[in-house]
């Protein structure tokens, strides 16, 4: 078939909880709907995870409606154990993934025609783009950034501790991947963490309330009309004994932020003026030598393909209706965008998404 109802784009969590929600509503996978994933196997963003993020590093991986995530040794890797819960999750609810099919560019007339890179096209009568952020990493610009001589490298770019060996390297970022790699990396290489502000050490990801707020700040952007903030970005750095240990060792260190980029150092600038857990910025104007910049500056979200459909606001945002409806075009849905970009967040998503296109084809129908 070349034309459905209803097309997913993307097969991570927000793409599989909204299909399993769409076969729930009565749609027939493969006929009456279509996932389609740029990957080569099941898994999403995870089945691109180096081998060191275990199930204990990453704190666990959400549970997608209707088949509980399995358990499993701290120590396996979590790219392994994700790919085989989705692939065993399409299996299970027989959600028909069309992969590997990369989407360029979604345009519409009277129905949507989705291009893929393959040249293929289909047509939809309704669009849920659940492609996440992995696709579209984020570097800051500095002066100077561009006549660095020695390695730069994005979260998304990294394999293995064993490649900075013998090299002294500068972590950028204030998340939780940052802090995973200082300690990771510092049997093998020298460090130099910097972060814009203090490190958020010890927030307490069990309480409910932190869940919510962190929401409600990304929220509030969204209705504001600017781009959403990572909700990684927002959540801070869970309390443990191990990170405590990297803190008093020194690892954990923040040393303020540079703020431009030699051919083989960076020249930090002005700290922020605060006496904190972690946070020992240099004075400015001091210049560091480093051989790699690994840059865990976070993602955005990976919308590219809709660009023909013109929905973004003259702020770079888009305007939404809801969490998952865009204002400018109610039949485009956005399933891990913005307040559901987290892993709580995507199954609620894959779920409103589903509601919303099958009261769209109710009314098309009436």
């Amino acid at each position: 078939m070349s034309h459905f109802q209803v097309v997913v784009i993307g097969a991570g969590q927000a793409g599989l909880s909204t299909g399993q929600q769409l076969t729930h509503l009565g749609l027939t996978p493969g006929t009456d709907f279509l996932i389609l994933d740029a990957n080569d196997g099941p898994g999403g963003a995870w089945r691109h995870r180096w081998d060191s993020l275990t199930l204990g590093a990453a704190h666990g991986i959400a549970d997608l409606p209707g088949l509980p995530a399995p358990g499993g040794d701290d120590a396996t890797p979590a790219s392994t154990v994700v790919a085989d819960y989705y692939g065993s999750y399409e299996e299970q609810f027989q959600l028909a993934v069309r992969r590997p099919a990369n989407v360029t560019k979604v345009e519409q007339d009277r129905i949507f025609t989705i291009t893929l890179d393959s040249g293929d096209t289909l047509t939809a009568d309704i669009i849920i783009s659940a492609t996440g952020t992995w696709d579209s990493p984020y570097i800051p610009y500095f002066p100077g950034i561009d006549s660095f001589q020695g390695q730069q490298l994005h979260t998304k770019d990294y394999t293995r501790a064993e490649d900075f060996a013998g090299k002294r390297t500068l972590v950028v970022g204030g998340g939780l991947s940052a802090v995973q790699f200082l300690l990771e990396l510092e049997h093998v290489t020298e460090t130099l963490w910097a972060t814009r502000r203090p490190p958020d050490f010890g927030v307490e990801k069990q309480s409910a309330r932190w869940g919510l707020d962190v929401e409600r700040r990304v929220r509030e952007r969204i209705a504001s009309g600017e781009p959403p903030a990572s909700v990684v970005a927002s959540t801070g750095i869970p309390a443990r004994p191990d990170y405590s240990a990297g803190v008093d060792r020194g690892v954990l260190v923040s040393r303020g932020m540079f703020n431009r980029v030699l051919h083989d150092a960076v020249v930090f600038g002005e700290p922020v003026a605060q006496a904190k857990y972690g946070w020992d910025p240099l004075p400015a104007g001091t210049i560091e030598s480093v051989d790699v910049i690994f840059w865990n500056t976070g993602f955005r979200h990976s919308l590219a393909h809709l660009a023909p459909l013109k929905l973004r606001n003259g702020k770079g945002g888009i305007d939404m209706l809801d969490e998952v409806r865009v204002a400018r075009n109610p039949r485009v849905l956005l399933a891990g965008y913005g307040s559901t970009a987290s892993t709580v967040g995507a199954t609620r998503a894959g779920r409103r998404a589903a509601r919303a296109a099958v009261e769209l084809l109710q009314n098309t129908t009436n």
